[in-house]
């Protein structure tokens, strides 16, 4: 009997344990949502790339944007080191 009572244990399992579940789950849900209380509507924040982009925008305000150093001058845009690897220094 004992064998027959298993098989159908494990047949049925899934029929038995998925309403079991979905009831436990639901009372869980509601239950929390009981004592934490109604969400609170949050303040929609900018994104960091808009405050960038504003930040961005105030800084040029004030600023000629047609004035630009080349390239050529600013030291960061290439390590020289790798540039010139292969070529002699110049005196």
């Amino acid at each position: 009997m004992w064998p027959l009572l298993a098989t159908a244990v494990r047949t049925y399992a899934p029929y038995i344990t998925f309403p079991v579940a979905l009831v436990v789950g639901a009372v869980g849900y509601h239950l929390e949502w009981f004592i934490r209380g109604t969400p609170q509507k949050t303040i929609e924040e900018k994104s960091i790339l808009e405050q960038r982009e504003e930040r961005v925008l105030q800084e040029a305000a004030g600023r000629d944007l047609t004035q630009v150093t080349s390239l050529k001058e600013k030291p960061e845009f290439t390590p020289k080191a790798v540039l010139n690897r292969n070529r002699p220094e110049k005196s």
